[in-house]
């Protein structure tokens, strides 16, 4: 694109008549690099930043898949066309200072498609609003990490879209994927119960080891993992709401709506969510809507939503297997080995074996031994003081008595303000909250996913 249009106002920078090109040697992505590929761990989908590498990969997945007017854009293509250092020189020195970090950490992929929305008046109020707020807090995530969901998952790759809240606001935490916590950080109550979900659906899932819960793996195989708010004032939870950044991720969404024309599954956890996926093309994708996987509300439905499964599904359909997404995050193993395995032996004998190995394989086994463990939450103080009074969730490992059969329980425990007593032990006994927005509010002071 030769020239960049920009509306008038005088609030945003103006035009300069003797724009240079921008110094190379500047670029701040010289110290922290790129998502490095997965390995093994991404050989279920596309894995590379390359754009036109993997927008190949997507063309030669199955050709039967119904596709919209030829009228929208392909993303590789607008990425191909798109010359960065001209728009990049477009700008005016006061422009280029607001958009550093886009400029070099958002994937060009996106940029290619966002550069209009960066340069509105509503995002240079956001950047100068950061800018601020870096001289004098601190703010989760560090800089780099504020887009790492562009560099993990280009947008060609994009086969499942996740809408997270606000990052977290502790220490060691927040690094740009939603749901997502750094090592040695454990997975939080959210997260925990985002694995249980997914291990009913494939039980031969096991959770990472140590109790991790970093998901870079499922973003380099076209997860995409992203926030409403993308930064956060530490611990201050929604400090940076309704600041500009719910318009620009509004947007992401959309872009994703509008130019993955093979289809997405777009996967709304609660009713914040719900509301930001309103608009998406229910012809040309899946939207599959639950209630949030937090301690408040995961009783009710999200366990056995059958996001992971039923997602896969419509992949396969619509990419032949080879679009499907493994939810594996142990290196070396495959959700897909085990259910391949288990449908062979089903199919081939007849007897039923196939779903006994399992429930109880190795990888089941290996689960519960990790949840054996006592379940606390040692990392960063996602629960404020008054969320812990209000709620509490261990997941716990139960032996049988006949056969010694193991099998995971979940007790989830809220502590009414209200002189109702406590109310606890089955998940189906737990009092449903009135207003799902009354829940979101309350997981939002727990934990800002």
């Amino acid at each position: 694109m030769s020239s960049l249009k920009r509306k008038a106002g005088s609030s945003q920078p103006g035009p300069s008549p003797d724009a240079k090109k921008p110094n190379q040697n500047g670029n701040i992505m010289s110290f922290f690099g790129v998502p490095k590929p997965g390995g093994p761990l991404n050989s279920s989908s596309p894995t590379t930043r390359s754009t036109s590498r993997s927008q190949s990969q997507l063309s030669n997945s199955n050709s039967s898949t119904t596709t919209t007017a030829t009228t929208t854009p392909d993303p590789a293509t607008v990425t191909k066309k798109f010359n960065k250092e001209k728009w990049v020189a477009s700008l005016t020195p006061e422009q280029r200072d607001l958009l550093q970090l886009e400029i070099d950490t958002l994937d060009e992929s996106w940029l290619a498609h966002l550069k209009e929305e960066i340069v509105t008046k509503e995002f240079f109020d956001l950047k100068r609003f950061l800018k601020k707020e870096w001289e004098t807090k601190t703010i989760f995530p560090p800089k780099e990490d504020i887009y790492s969901w562009s560099r993990h998952t280009p947008l060609p790759t994009v086969r499942v879209l996740i809408l997270g809240q606000d990052p977290y606001h502790n220490h060691n935490q927040a690094h740009g994927l939603s749901f997502s916590v750094r090592p040695p950080t454990p997975a939080p109550p959210s997260l925990r119960n985002i694995f249980i979900g997914l291990a009913r659906d494939y039980p031969s899932f096991t959770p990472p080891p140590s109790k991790s819960g970093l998901l870079t793996p499922w973003a380099t195989r076209g997860v995409l993992l992203l926030n409403t708010c993308l930064t956060v004032r530490a611990h201050e939870a929604n400090s940076h709401a309704n600041r500009g950044w719910e318009r620009f991720t509004q947007k992401v969404i959309d872009l994703v709506n509008e130019r993955q024309k093979k289809g997405v599954v777009f996967m709304a956890w609660g009713a914040p969510a719900g509301k930001r996926m309103a608009k998406v093309d229910g012809k040309r994708h899946l939207v599959l809507r639950s209630v949030h996987p937090s301690p408040l509300s995961a009783h009710r439905g999200f366990f056995d939503a059958g996001h992971f499964k039923k997602g896969n599904e419509w992949l396969e359909g619509r990419y032949g297997k080879e679009g499907r997404v493994d939810w594996s995050l142990v290196e070396g193993k495959s959700i897909f080995a085990d259910e391949d395995g288990e449908k062979g032996k089903t199919e081939g004998k007849g007897k039923g074996e196939g779903k006994k190995d399992g429930k109880d394989g190795k990888g089941e086994k290996e689960k519960k031994e990790e949840e054996e463990e006592e379940d606390e939450f040692e990392g960063g103080e996602i629960f404020d003081e008054e969320g812990l009074k209000e709620v509490e969730a261990v997941v716990e490992k139960v032996v049988t008595e006949e056969g010694g059969k193991e099998e995971l329980k979940t007790d989830l425990m809220v502590k009414k303000k209200k002189n109702k007593g406590e109310e606890g032990g089955d998940e189906n006994a737990i009092p449903v909250p009135e207003e799902e927005e009354e829940e979101e509010e309350q997981t939002e002071k727990m934990e800002e996913d």
